[in-house]
């Protein structure tokens, strides 16, 4: 199912030659990016795990990685809400895609092995934006924890 999900996620249309919030790719990394930062600690393991899930989900690399992870970040840094980019995902994404996403937020999150509680509020806020169940993003979340040695923190879901 997971590469069925980054199939999906690799095909989607890119917005033109200049990368800008409404093509789907800068959305998805404005969002990894914007749960990154949430703690208000970018830890270097967090970044690389950003980059990577950027990496594997577009199958790019160097400067193409690098420009999408600059355009994310640009637009996270301009952006005044996570409406902007939740919705272009949920226009762009069904269901089963949107839960993937979730989890790659989780990743990003338990990258560090600690959940914030503001990184959980963020998740909580784009999952509710895009359409993912409670259930879902509880599963997505336990699951990023099991795979994060010694992760901790303690979700608000639960």
């Amino acid at each position: 199912m997971f590469e069925r999900v980054l199939s999906i996620l690799r095909d989607l249309p890119a917005g033109g030659t200049k990368p800008n919030a409404d093509d789907p790719r800068v959305a998805a990394s404005a969002l990894l990016y914007h749960v990154m930062n949430a703690d208000g600690v970018r830890q270097d393991v967090e970044r690389e795990r950003f980059k990577e899930i950027l990496a594997e989900t577009y199958s790019i690399s160097g400067e193409e990685l690098d420009a999408l992870a600059a355009a994310g970040e640009r637009a996270d840094n301009e952006a005044i809400d996570l409406y902007a980019f939740t919705s272009v995902l949920k226009r762009h994404l069904d269901a089963e895609a949107r839960k993937a996403f979730i989890g790659l937020m989780w990743e990003i999150v338990y990258a560090d092995g600690e959940l914030h509680e503001l990184e959980d509020n963020t998740v909580w806020r784009v999952a509710e934006l895009i359409g993912v169940e409670r259930q879902d993003r509880i599963e997505a979340r336990r699951k990023a924890a099991a795979e994060a040695p010694g992760a901790r923190g303690t979700s608000s879901d639960e």
